[in-house]
């Protein structure tokens, strides 16, 4: 049963009584003789579907309202009371106390907010450049390439007490273009940029300018990272291809890039990236919902076009507000008032990238909406890029590590996830493809914490940023990472991490049902229906109402702009602040105990969490007005035609691709390399998860111990592709084969104490790789394993 659930009568969630439910008498009635009584089966069959999903959605929004809410509400009581309680005794100067101490901190938060309006000016007139906290020069400019954008390459200068290694693997960092600007992934010491520098990695960063250039699209802007990743590899020759880390949209973004440019990328990094955008979860997720309830592709073309053929990224940030309306609109305003010296630099810092607002082409903010978000056509296959040129994710080959989190309102595991399961059969045809995709998946961080990189979150990037030579020693598959152990402190603190092999059905486990899916659907196919009716009726008029000034003028006074200029030193009524600070007594603040501070908190706590259950009952009837309006029947059957998604491949079918016959055709072909290959695949299979010291022991063989060490990447590559289609497709095939590949005994020995050499010590090996070793032995005609093999084999220095 899903958590937060109750009993649900149709379908019989939450409690076995024993008897059907109403879902299992129609699918009961569709499967009866007679052509009618199926037609109205299948109908009645479709409506308690959505009556299922709309109960569904009450019944677990009620829930987490009503435990949540309570909860909340009995902790106010209590502190209440604690209040009430510290009112007694003589409290003459506690009143005159708080008072001087709230108009001093009131006065104080007029200054914070003055200053964060004038930040935001000089900001604008800077043409908002990247918040980055570290140096920078810029390599390349995208205004100068020969298909123009507004995207730039940053190179990092790494701080005085820090060093980069030229040889060592590259990271780019590309930042999100939904609305803020660049440079929230190196805006703290410990974010993406930080953890990279420290371990000694040349960082660069793809940033961009406040407005896109005339004419640009996504397909410039891809062509131009493209560029940006061939820089990088000029600059650093003997380093191994450089991994891309996008953020949110700069994750997909990062996804087109290395399915148009398959041999360009080293590993890339999807951070909270919205690949799938239908998915989601019901009781969770609103953000999915607004095509569907306020319109699709015709928003934004119609403010495109009272920008003057421009999208102002500010109505995106607007969306994200409402979000949490708490948080954005009482809460953090509340932190400044109660701490206003001691929070001003960390508001401030935060304000200058969350006020910094960037501009989309209409083209460009058309495309995510139709091919993305509403049409969801990149996991169909059916996404341009541009004319004539279809994206298949199935075409990367650098291995995908996604990032994403249970406490994401924006890109929940669903939208990270889910285009894994859409784009292939299963997880056999990753390993067709030779793909290795690792995903790790947070208990709570937020969608800016993943980025941001909170205390939270450090780990996983400092994880990821160690382990990727790790994880290009994987066999090809699906893999979860996980982080188990800590050890040390600060920059000493080291991880212990396992990744065990994951299968489709654990990732449609993590989704728990995607009925109300077929939804998005429907609203995408009126999405066109809109736009193609908008463009042809009122798109002319509003153009021609439009000039730069009126659009410069909306732009302007957006609410989001006026409520930062109007607290600006721009305007005469805020020097009166400035008088307020220098007349204002220095003084202690007010203590913790003042019954008249702890009122106050009181106060403010009732009113984030009345804002909260104003959010959480929004939420609750946004989801329940979807579901009725595009979950029913007529709705369904509107939307059939855009839910088709792409065919996948039966499990025959995958054994007919030629990679496949190439390889079974082969499986008696090779020799050392082969055969030590072959059996590493087959011990990682055994076991199901590896920890990251036997996948390090194995990385150490296959990289720098001789014959290993004489194959270059893509060659290594190719040969662990290959001999894992075999032990895949023909296992029994696979071991039988393996005298062939060994002929000598001095070989045969060899090979085994290698393969042993990497699961580590006989007492500690799992049983299913001890019983393959040792048939391994009986296949080799070697007597059975009895010794450790604590030292590595192929290497002159004992192993440690």
């Amino acid at each position: 049963m899903a958590k937060d659930t109750v009993f649900n009568p149709l379908s019989g969630e939450g409690k076995d009584f024993g008897a059907p439910t109403l879902r299992s008498i129609m699918d009961q009635l569709s499967a009866e003789p007679g052509e009618v009584l199926g037609a109205m089966a299948n109908s009645l069959s479709d409506v308690a579907t959505t009556m299922e999903l709309l109960m569904q959605s009450v019944s677990r929004q009620s829930h987490h309202i009503s435990r949540t809410h309570a909860d909340r509400v009995r902790k106010h009581m209590d502190e209440l009371a604690e209040v009430a309680t510290s009112w007694g005794g003589s409290q003459r100067e506690a009143l005159p106390n708080y008072l001087q101490d709230a108009v001093r901190r009131f006065v104080f938060t007029l200054d914070v907010l003055r200053e964060r309006g004038d930040i935001f000016l000089e900001h604008e007139a800077a043409g908002c450049p990247p918040v980055l906290i570290y140096d920078y020069e810029v390599i390349i400019s995208g205004k100068t390439l020969p298909r123009p954008c507004n995207y730039d390459l940053l190179r990092i200068i790494p701080p005085a007490d820090m060093s980069v290694i030229d040889v060592k693997r590259p990271y780019i960092i590309i930042d999100p273009r939904a609305g803020h600007g660049g440079g929230i992934g190196g805006f703290k010491s410990d974010s993406q940029v930080g953890v990279a520098l420290l371990k000694g990695h040349p960082v660069y960063f793809v940033s961009f300018s406040h407005m896109p250039e005339p004419g640009q699209t996504l397909a410039d802007v891809a062509a131009a990272e493209a560029e940006f990743v061939r820089e990088v590899q000029r600059r650093h020759p003997k380093s191994h291809k450089p991994v891309v880390t996008g953020n949110c949209q700069g994750g997909w973004a990062t996804l087109l890039l290395a399915a148009t440019n398959p041999d360009l990328t080293g590993p890339i990094v999807l951070n909270g990236s919205p690949v799938q955008p239908w998915g989601g979860e019901i009781g969770k997720n609103p953000m999915r919902y607004n095509g569907g309830l306020i319109g699709g592709t015709y928003q934004p073309m119609l403010w495109s076009d009272l920008g003057g053929g421009v999208f102002d990224g500010a109505h995106l940030v607007m969306n994200f507000e409402q979000l949490n309306p708490s948080r954005n609109y009482f809460s953090k305003y509340y932190d400044v008032f109660e701490n206003p010296e001691g929070i001003r630099q960390r508001f401030l810092g935060f304000e200058r990238w969350w006020g910094g607002f960037f501009m989309l082409n209409e083209a460009e903010i058309r495309w995510i909406v139709e091919q993305l978000f509403v049409g969801n056509r990149l996991v169909k296959h059916q996404a341009q890029l541009e004319p004539g040129r279809t994206i298949d994710i199935k075409a990367v080959k650098a291995p995908v590590i996604v990032f994403t989190s249970d406490g994401d309102n924006i890109t929940p595991p669903q939208q990270a996830l889910n285009w894994i399961v859409d784009s292939y059969s299963d997880e056999n045809e990753v390993k067709v493809r030779g793909q290795r995709i690792v995903y790790m998946i947070h208990e709570q961080v937020g969608h800016l914490g993943i980025f941001v990189s909170a205390k939270i979150a450090k780990k996983e990037h400092t994880e990821v940023a160690s382990v990727m030579k790790t994880i290009e020693a994987l066999a090809p598959g699906l893999y979860e990472m996980m982080i188990e152990e800590e050890t040390g402190e600060g920059h000493e603190k080291s991880f212990v991490v396992s990744f065990a092999e994951r299968s489709f059905d654990d990732l449609r486990r993590i989704d728990g049902g995607r009925e109300e899916e077929g939804g998005h659907a429907g609203v995408a196919r009126l999405s066109e229906l809109q736009a193609e009716m908008y463009d042809t009726t009122l798109r002319p008029i509003v153009k021609a109402i439009v000039n730069p000034a009126i659009a410069e003028t909306m732009r302007s006074m957006h609410p989001l702009r006026v409520q930062r200029s109007a607290m600006s030193s721009h305007n005469p009524m805020t020097s009166v602040i400035q008088t307020w600070m220098h007349a204002l007594p220095e003084m202690p603040a007010v203590s913790s105990d003042n019954p008249y501070k702890k009122a106050e908190k009181l106060w403010a706590g009732i009113i984030e969490q009345q804002l909260d259950l104003y959010r959480d009952v929004r939420d609750a009837m946004y989801e329940a007005s979807f579901l009725a309006l595009w979950t029913n029947p007529f709705a369904m059957a509107f939307g059939k035609p855009m839910a088709v998604g792409r065919t996948l491949m039966s499990d025959a079918e995958l054994r007919t691709v030629p990679e496949v016959q190439s390889a079974l055709a082969n499986a008696e072909t090779g020799g050392f390399v082969e055969a030590v290959i072959r059996m590493l695949v087959m011990i990682a299979d055994s076991r199901g998860s590896v920890r990251r010291d036997r996948l390090e022991r194995s990385a150490t063989v296959l990289t720098q111990d001789k014959p290993f060490s004489d194959l270059d990447m893509d060659e290594r590559s190719r040969i662990i592709h290959e001999q894992t289609l075999v032990v895949t497709f023909d296992p029994e095939r696979a071991i039988e084969s393996l005298p062939k590949l060994l002929r000598t005994k001095t070989d045969r020995r060899k090979a085994l104490d290698v393969v042993q050499y990497i699961p580590g010590r006989i007492d500690e090996m799992a049983p299913n790789t001890l019983d393959l070793l040792q048939r391994f032995h009986a296949v080799l005609d070697l007597p059975p394993m009895t010794q450790d093999v604590l030292d590595d084999p192929l290497s002159d220095q004992p192993a440690g």
